[in-house]
């Protein structure tokens, strides 16, 4: 089992979940984030005054799949995300070692 997270931007998630419909995935997880990479920041102009916005809307999706699935998955986020600009996102695909269900016992 590995955990897939996909760092996308906002215009593109509704893209990607309707991609990963046809995925076998055991579950999904999406939340609105704000980070920065190689783009850094943007200005942008409120009031008539112009401003720095440090960090840039995001959106995370988590997703966990059995080993043998995770390529076709990553090919699926790729292929769906991807605008060829820069501030595309990331993908980061981490071992699972176990997952609950529920509340785990002491």
């Amino acid at each position: 089992m590995r955990q897939i997270v996909a760092i996308v931007k906002p215009y593109r998630v509704e893209r990607v979940l309707d991609a990963l419909k046809l995925a076998p995935i055991e579950e999904c997880e999406v939340r609105e984030v704000k980070g920065w990479g190689r783009q850094k920041s943007y200005l942008d102009e409120y009031r008539g005054s112009e401003y720095s916005m440090a960090y840039l809307p995001k959106v995370e999706i988590t997703l966990w799949v059995d080993d043998p699935r995770v390529e076709e998955v990553v090919r699926l986020i790729v292929d769906n995300a991807r605008t060829g600009r820069q501030g595309d996102g990331k993908i980061f695909v981490l071992p699972a070692e176990a997952i609950f269900q529920g509340t785990p016992r002491p």
